[in-house]
């Protein structure tokens, strides 16, 4: 299959570029469509009581959603302000659409004990459209922008979601203009070249223009998050540069040896080519767990990144092809090197660790869960406006309200609906578990009660609240609903999920890696590894955002939790990561195994002929992670810095010192598996030809 793509792509290689290039203009023109469709509804999981609650409110409450306007930094009851903002009122209230904008002046709460701030609660009509809401929304926006006062913040409800898709659309450009220069220089760097490392950025281009499009495609059948744009650009971005660096290696070494372009990369394919295929199979394999949840954002983010994984390694395996084919006479071939000078360093760390296998691998897995350990104590939350940067108009609002106001003003009630028929007495017991409950009724009956929880929307007695009017309700028809309520629903729904998502993945790795290695240990030995380095990294996530430790070096705080969206997110695609340079190193392992069945010269060969490309792939991957934590958004923060610390470890300490230790430890066991697994691997998994020992003594890079 893969020589029929290299030669479908080297025959016409103009053919396959223009395709390409139709590609990217669909991507950057028609897929940048997602920004306006972004949804920040991450918690909802369809069919769960919260979700049942809020659906029925949508279909009966003639008041829909709100947002807040907050007037500050002057005397508010000053005349001049008093006069504009009584002018403001007045105004939304005759906008089409507002269904009531209480006077802040005579209503008890909304102006601050120091009078220097008040708020303006706007709440729409029940059952409008996007459109009708949208309108709603920019016209009361702008209306209150138009008080002339040194603060004027509006948002919350629908109004947060527009608001954090704008600021997403400013992050990935911002992160791109970050990161592309300086992978150009780092690929500059590891090429000596401007041509060979321009290759790679085209690939990573189309990485990102088949995020964009990929996330426009599901946008139309569901709810992208607003989290998902950075998320599927990073790794796309990344990815792509990875997979290009392996095969522009590869492509050097080859036309060392051969004088015709096309013969160089018809042999790129059929050998660095699985690789990459392998690669591109396993890690959409890691993010398939995230299917089995059934959460629209997980679902989404899910489909999304392995959608613009398989993006990345086609566009290895089609149009850098094509564009080698093309333009690779000008790229100059590897310089030629003995074996003793190449990759001394990888060499000499694997010697090391197989030397001294048992001391390296307890040392290495000691340290790694000392690491980990923070993860004991991993809370997550839907979290509120803190996890904004102080820029956005959101955080603004929350610190202006903060400031000004007793705590909890302005947090989301803990909403209960009570259906027709429910007992007079549970209705009293409910409202006896919160102070100050609000009572409204609802056409054909039912009744909605807003309980006050103390801290904030999502915080520890929130959730609690929660669990008591569920405790207390009995089998009476009463449904909870509200922020608390969701998060308590989509922690339920991971504790549920996680052990099938978990079996799911790891099944469909340890079938990959057999077909790969032919070995029935190696899969176990990784995942085990893997897991360890993994929960180094998310150990370091939570006590840097959650306990907040260095947090402000981010340009972040401690929140005291995890934003819901990391921790699945960071598994899913560092896990994937991590498989990615197993391959690397593997098949390098495999080639020397095959060849000389020495265990140990596969382990010393194998790093010393893979530990420079995955080196370099870790550092491009973290310079890319890197640039997208300069936004200031809490999530992805914790999402960059989790999957940066993941790469590093992972390429590092993982991946140089614990892999040899541990396949010394194995020895010629570690390429073992039973005799009908072997006859099956001999006929359906991976074969590729062994080197012969010529091209193991003259080489420059890793070929993989």
């Amino acid at each position: 299959m893969l020589t029929t793509i290299a030669r479908a792509s080297t025959r016409r290689p103009l053919t396959v570029i223009c395709l390409w290039l139709i590609f990217l203009l669909l991507g950057f023109g028609l897929g940048t469509g997602v920004f306006g469709r972004l949804s920040d509804s991450v918690p909802e999981i369809p069919g769960t009581e919260s979700e049942r609650a809020a659906e029925y409110l949508d279909g009966t409450d003639p008041v829909g959603e709100s947002v807040t306007a907050v007037v500050g930094g002057t005397d508010v009851s000053a005349p001049r302000v008093r006069a504009q903002v009584e002018a403001a009122v007045a105004d939304l209230r005759d906008l089409v659409d507002i269904a009531a904008v209480p006077d802040p002046y005579t209503t008890r709460g909304l102006v601050s004990e120091d009078g220097r701030a008040l708020i303006v609660p706007v709440t729409l009509e029940g059952g409008l459209d996007d459109d009708a809401e949208e309108r709603a929304l920019d016209a009361a926006s702008t209306r209150v922008h138009g008080i002339d006062a040194p603060e004027v913040h509006v948002s919350g409800g629908p109004l947060l979601g527009q608001q954090l898709g704008e600021r997403a659309q400013e992050d990935v450009a911002r992160a791109e203009m970050v990161s592309l220069p300086v992978v150009l220089v780092l690929l500059f760097l590891v090429f000596g070249g401007l041509r060979a490392a321009g290759l790679p950025l085209l690939v990573a281009v189309s990485g990102v223009a088949g995020a964009f499009l990929a996330l426009f495609g599901f946008s139309q059948v569901t709810d992208i998050s607003v989290h998902a744009i950075q998320v599927t650009t990073m790794l796309g971005l990344g990815l792509a540069v990875d997979y290009a660096l392996l095969m522009v290696v590869r492509f050097r070494e080859e036309r060392r040896t051969t004088g015709d372009v096309v013969e160089a990369v018809h042999r790129t394919v059929d050998r660095a080519g699985r690789t990459v295929l392998f690669s591109g199979l396993t890690v959409a394999v890691c993010l398939t767990g995230l299917l089995v949840f059934p959460s629209t954002f997980l679902r989404s983010m899910g489909l999304a990144v392995a959608a613009v994984v398989v993006v990345d390694m086609l566009a290895a395996l089609t149009l850098l092809p094509a564009l080698l084919a093309r333009f690779g006479g000008r790229i100059a071939p590897a310089r030629t090197r003995p074996a003793v000078e190449e990759g001394r360093v990888f060499a000499r760390l694997a010697r090391f660790a197989a030397r001294r296998p048992v001391a390296v691998t307890v040392t290495s897995v000691l340290a790694l869960l000392v690491l980990a350990l923070p993860v004991a104590g991993l809370r997550i939350s839907i979290g509120d406006a803190r996890q904004l940067p102080s820029s956005t108009e959101a955080r603004r609002l929350h610190d202006t309200v903060e400031a000004h106001f007793p705590p909890g003003t302005g947090v989301s009630p803990v909403t209960v609906v009570l259906r027709p028929g429910t007992a007079p007495g549970t209705a009293e017991r409910i409202r006896a578990l919160a102070p100050d409950a609000g009572s409204r009724g609802l056409p054909g009956g039912a009744t909605v009660l807003e309980l006050r929880p103390g801290g904030s929307a999502d915080g520890r007695a929130a959730t609690d609240l929660v669990e008591r009017v569920r405790d207390v309700r009995g089998d009476e028809p009463v449904e909870v609903t509200g922020v608390a309520a969701r998060l308590v629903d989509f922690r339920a729904m991971l504790g549920d999920r996680a052990p099938w998502a978990a079996v799911t993945v790891l099944v469909g790795i340890l079938v990959l890696l057999f077909a790969f290695t032919g070995s029935v240990l190696i899969p176990l030995r990784t995942v085990l590894t893997t897991l360890l380095s993994l929960g180094a990294a998310l150990g370091a996530v939570v006590w840097v955002f959650q306990d907040g430790h260095l947090a402000g070096v981010l340009g972040a705080e401690g929140l005291g939790a995890l934003s819901l969206t990391a921790p699945p997110l960071i598994i899913a695609i560092a896990f994937g990561l991590a498989m990615d340079y197993e391959l690397f190193i593997l098949a390098r392992m495999r080639e020397t195994w095959l060849r000389t069945g020495d265990a140990q010269d596969a382990v010393v060969t194998g790093l010393r002929r893979s530990g420079r490309v995955v080196s370099c792939a870790a550092l491009l991957l973290a310079v890319v992670f890197g640039a997208f934590m300069t936004g200031g958004f809490s999530p992805i923060l914790q999402i960059g810095l989790g999957l940066t610390l993941a790469v590093l470890i992972d390429a590092t300490l993982v991946r140089m010192l614990l892999v040899p230790a541990t396949m010394a430890l194995l020895g010629s066991r570690a390429w073992w598996a039973p005799r009908p697994l072997r006859r099956a691997h001999d006929r359906f998994g991976l074969r590729e030809e062994a080197p012969s020992a010529a091209s193991d003594d003259h080489e420059l890079t890793p070929q993989h």
